[in-house]
């Protein structure tokens, strides 16, 4: 049976849940996430699960949140004073924004607090300091 290694391309049918159980992402009623492994599409906790795997296997992989999308940097919150912000744009805690540096590149931004004076958004991944734990299934290897 062929075993899955880098370079390969391969399928996998997953479900993505925090250590409280609280599940963040599913490939249920959807296709199967197809990525190359070891090329970084993926997060890296999972990336290294998959090599070894055959067709038809299943695990239930722990990533950490320094292989999955790191620890969250108070750095990257930002008070900004609520005028500045157009009155049409919601300001209810966890609604996802985006912003743009002066640059031109656009950065995706969640409120995470908002006073009469400021708003606080935070550009970390929404699953930042966070723990994943993801049960997988290999359901497709393309040999590289």
């Amino acid at each position: 049976m062929t075993e899955a290694k880098t370079g390969d391309t391969v399928k996998i049918n997953y479900v993505g849940t925090l250590n409280d159980g609280q599940m963040f992402d599913s490939s249920e009623g959807r296709d199967p996430l197809e990525f190359v492994v070891g090329s970084g599409q993926i997060i890296k906790g999972l990336d290294s699960a998959i090599p070894g795997m055959s067709v038809g296997d299943k695990k239930t992989v722990n990533v950490p949140c320094d292989q999955a999308y790191g620890h969250a940097n108070p750095d990257a919150r930002q008070a900004v004073p609520r005028e500045q912000i157009p009155a049409e744009i919601p300001l209810e805690i966890g609604t996802q924004l985006q912003m743009q540096t002066p640059q031109g590149q656009v950065v995706p931004v969640t409120v995470a607090e908002v006073t009469e004076a400021e708003v606080t958004l935070d550009a970390n991944h929404p699953l930042a300091g966070q723990d994943l734990n993801f049960d997988i299934e290999v359901v497709e290897i393309k040999a590289a």
